[in-house]
């Protein structure tokens, strides 16, 4: 948990974007955002659950299934009146839902006549969820709130910079292994599982936590996929291999990607791997606060058009605490026509790689906006590795 009064600001800065927009309670179920306001943590979220921010109350209140009430209690700063709960007979029911208990919550404490942000665009809040709400409250103006809580995070503290340079450390030790492990002969899941030990074990100092996004490895002509995970195939004299994993420390992330050639690499190979380093070192050379992500991204695409080379995708995103599937904050892009403006404290995973029908090259670096330029949470050298 963070101290208390770092909690008390995250709330007075969501409270100042709720009344600009006119809401009067906020409606949480994005476990990133329960987390950021409240500190509740615990794998829960594949069941309903809430967190409720209201202008007038000081403390918001959690509603959720009544066994992971004392997850409520163990982790959050919450007072034990603010922790509400549903029974068991709710979940995964077909006869009622936990929106009807919540919606009665929210009816008893009187905000059932009022303006009330909810983030529709969530992994965790159903269309059901949403139609069980409107009906248990009917005379509630519902407004989309998706991203309200995501914006205020994107500015981290010190102390939150300081979480992501421990996951920093634990990527650069679970890449090492990842490198060690890939050999001839041997299985992805092999791999797979030394680099989930790493993750895990950390350092001397402090341990790892799972991270949002597993261990993304594909190897041949599969790495022209970037979002494929592993198999028990064995690597194969001649495979590349694309490495993108991240570190996690108490759900901040620091994402980074290498790829590795099994074998001499092709000159196209190479070629390739040095254009995608260049234009990284050029992007990373170029960002200091001010400047906006879409110019980050025509740094980035003029560099390699240098070389003939055209990327049509973003190149980076926003990221840090999460929770699976996704350690990206879903705010800015570092992409044509964003033009979020860049300050201190900011973080972003900058990954540009470049993909053929039959091979791909992946290079990336975490990092966050300095009073000056940037600063990586890795130190990991960024060639095309060879085994």
């Amino acid at each position: 948990m963070f101290p208390i009064m770092e909690y008390k600001e995250r709330i007075k800065k969501t409270k100042e974007k709720m009344a600009l927009e006119g809401i009067d309670v906020l409606l949480i179920t994005n476990p990133s955002n329960m987390n950021y306001l409240s500190g509740y943590d615990a794998w829960s979220f594949y069941v309903h659950q809430m967190l409720v921010v209201t202008l007038k109350e000081e403390q918001p209140f959690w509603i959720g299934r009544k066994q992971d009430a004392n997850s409520a209690k163990a982790t959050t700063w919450l007072d034990q009146k603010n922790i509400y709960s549903y029974t068991d007979d709710y979940v995964h029911s077909i006869t009622k839902h936990p929106m009807d208990v919540i919606a009665r919550v929210l009816d008893e404490k009187g905000l059932n006549n009022c303006v009330m942000g909810v983030e529709k665009e969530n992994y965790y809040f159903t269309a059901k969820a949403y139609e069980q709400l409107q009906k248990g409250i009917p005379n509630v103006v519902f407004k989309d709130s998706t991203l309200l809580v995501n914006y205020v995070r994107m500015i981290k503290s010190d102390l939150e910079i300081e979480y992501m340079k421990r996951a920093g450390t634990i990527v650069e030790k679970a890449m090492k292994t990842a490198i060690e492990e890939i050999n001839v002969g041997v299985r992805e899941n092999e791999v797979v599982a030394q680099i989930y030990h790493s993750q895990i074990w950390g350092t001397e100092k402090y341990g790892g936590d799972y991270p949002a996004i597993v261990p993304l490895l594909p190897s041949g002509e599969r790495t022209s996929s970037p979002h494929i995970t592993w198999s028990d195939q064995t690597y194969k004299l001649g495979d590349y291999v694309i490495i993108e994993l991240a570190g996690c420390y108490q759900r901040y992330h620091a994402p980074l990607a290498r790829t590795l050639a099994i074998g001499e690499p092709s000159q196209e190979a190479t070629d390739l791997a040095a254009v995608v380093n260049e234009g990284i070192c050029e992007t990373l050379d170029f960002i200091k606060p001010g400047v906006t992500c879409e110019e980050i991204e025509e740094v980035w695409r003029t560099t390699i058009a240098q070389h003939g080379f055209i990327k049509d995708s973003r190149i980076g995103y926003s990221m840090g605490l999460s929770y699976p599937p996704d350690w990206g904050e879903h705010t800015a892009s570092l992409r044509a026509g964003d033009k979020t403006i860049l300050r201190p404290n900011m973080t972003f995973h900058l990954i540009p790689g470049i993909w053929y029908d039959d091979f791909g090259i992946e290079i990336s670096e975490s990092f966050v906006v300095t009073e000056k330029g940037i600063e990586t949470f890795a130190k990991f050298p960024r060639d095309l590795y060879v085994k």
